[in-house]
């Protein structure tokens, strides 16, 4: 919890719903081998035999991936930015894994782990320009394209358009080439945790300390913690 304006903010767990997914597709997966092992000695040792699935695995990795974002940016902003993790977004099955309210504006921060090099590739041909992301060699062009609701979703939260929305994918685990450098990609900022906290503290100041507490407050009760 943050007290700001004399009100405390739930400022949310990273990677709460993502972590929560994830036991819970597990206890569905256990409970089907139960079903047809027993909970016995023969139970026990078809559990211990049998791997989660990978789209269960999955979530795990999500989760994790969202703790170690917020403890980057938690790290690099300290006192300057305040941090709301984890947000519902009314009206939607979808969250946002984190917000940073900071002197340059609002940041969408969509954390991601995957393994591979990071890199932006033009697939277009003869001369039609298709920029795409990709990571270990996977087209991951959808992450961008998802932080547009969220994008919507903010503003319409927000309701002041004088206040900038800044998005960005944050890759943990994967590989940069050397001398990498952040890159945009339809207007989302493309980088790894630390170096994103850079772009955050280094962009034009647009909200002063009393409009960070204003606007986190605001966002707080718009987009609830999961």
């Amino acid at each position: 919890m943050t007290d700001l304006e004399g009100e405390l903010i739930d400022v949310g767990s990273p990677g709460a719903s993502a972590r929560r997914e994830f036991e819970r597709r597990k206890a569905k997966h256990e409970a089907r081998i139960e079903q047809r092992w027993g909970t016995g000695r023969l139970g026990r040792i078809a559990k211990a035999l049998s791997d989660d699935p990978q789209s269960t695995v999955a979530w795990a990795k999500g989760a994790v991936g969202e703790e170690k974002v917020a403890r980057v940016l938690q790290e690099q902003l300290g006192d300057c930015a305040v941090l709301l993790h984890d947000r519902k977004v009314r009206g939607t099955r979808g969250n946002i894994d984190h917000l940073v309210v900071a002197p340059s504006g609002v940041w969408i921060v969509d954390a991601k782990r995957h393994k591979g090099k990071v890199e932006k590739r033009d697939v277009g041909r003869w001369f039609k320009s298709d920029v795409r992301l990709f990571v270990g060699g996977r087209d991951r062009s959808k992450a961008v394209e998802a932080l547009g609701w969220q994008h919507d979703a903010v503003r319409a939260a927000l309701g002041d358009g004088d206040i900038p929305v800044h998005r960005a994918l944050s890759f943990v685990g994967a590989e940069w080439p050397l001398f990498a450098r952040p890159f945009q990609l339809d207007g989302v900022w493309i980088s790894w945790p630390k170096k994103l906290a850079e772009l955050i503290r280094g962009g034009a100041t647009a909200l002063s300390e009393d409009d960070i507490e204003r606007v986190a407050l605001h966002l707080s009760r718009q987009l609830p913690s999961n």
